[in-house]
């Protein structure tokens, strides 16, 4: 399994489409912060927006275009004109989800100045981490243009096209593409954006993400900083020093990182012991790997796999 997989594996995102929205005119639509697990997403099927965080930044999204919000930030859907809505947008159904429809679009014929569709992905609490904390919040990826994505248009128009269909397994069809279409955007992240420091960073540098990939194959060895420069085909400090800057963090605690996910992973969906998973991923004692794990995650490993660190904290 690739390393980008593997990080998605660990995540286990659950994909959930809320709802499509035809809106013309002027339109305002506020979406509150959400709880941690929950990162919610829009993608532009036809037409275009503004999306406008809590901090006032505006992100002019286009057909294509494709939003996530990692930690379920609040923001809100606006038009273009950035208009006072005239009136609040009507809910009805198209046979497959929820339609939001408000100005011109209240005509199921006519045709609207923006399709958008939205959902959320749950995940898994610690698992998660690794991948979805070195997310930017919002995590926005552009696809208009680029004559390389083909793969990811032609998913877009597949969800386009089951979405105005509605025969039957659209909403299946659909959803499944919709985690797809988050795996595909973050490779495509990593590639447009690998100037920037973090995990996607680190996966576009192709010598960097082979030590990366050894780490997540073999988290119970006893790297050496050395060992994994080897895998890079670096010096030690030649490695230690680029992979900082391209982390943002030190090899050893990236490495351990890695070790609490694998572990939060084994932790849920395994029965094995504290000392089995412990000793998986590379420590000797159950002592030791729980004084590391508390110091990670917030909570001892009985408390992890009991419940999430959220709702059952020290």
């Amino acid at each position: 399994m690739d390393t980008l997989s593997r990080l998605i594996d660990l995540a286990r995102p659950q994909a959930s489409l809320d709802l499509r929205c035809l809106l013309s005119g002027a339109f305002d639509i506020d979406h509150g912060q959400l709880e941690a697990g929950i990162a919610p997403f829009h993608l532009v099927l036809d037409g275009g927006c503004i999306v406008e965080t809590a901090d006032g930044a505006q992100h002019a999204l286009q057909a294509g275009d494709f939003m996530l919000f990692p930690r379920g930030a609040s923001h809100r859907v606006r038009d273009l004109r950035r208009s006072a809505a005239a009136a609040p947008p009507t809910l009805g159904h198209d046979g497959m989800l929820p339609v939001r429809r408000s100005g011109g679009s209240a005509d199921a014929s006519a045709p609207a100045d923006l399709d958008l569709l939205c959902g959320r992905f749950f995940y898994a609490p610690g698992s998660s981490a690794l991948l979805l904390n070195a997310l930017p919040d919002p995590l926005h990826v552009s696809l208009s243009g680029v004559q390389t994505l083909g793969s990811l248009q032609t998913v877009i128009a597949v969800m386009r096209g089951e979405a105005e269909r509605r025969q039957p397994g659209a909403l299946a069809i659909v959803t499944a593409l919709s985690h797809a279409l988050f795996a595909m955007a973050l490779r495509v992240h990593g590639e447009q954006d690998a100037s920037t420091s973090g995990m996607l960073a680190l996966l576009a540098d192709a010598r960097l993400g082979a030590s990366v990939q050894g780490m997540l194959n073999a988290p119970e060895r006893a790297w050496t900083i050395a060992e994994l420069g080897e895998l890079a085909a670096m010096s030690r400090a030649t490695y230690a020093r680029h992979f900082n800057e391209r982390a943002g963090i030190t090899v050893m605690d990236f490495l351990t990182q890695i070790r609490m996910a694998i572990a939060c992973d084994l932790l849920r969906r395994t029965k094995r012991s504290a000392a089995e998973i412990g000793e998986a991923v590379g420590y000797q004692s159950e002592a030791a790997f729980g004084k590391a794990f508390q110091q990670s995650v917030g909570v001892t490993p009985g408390r992890y796999r009991r419940g999430t660190p959220e709702n059952d904290a020290e």
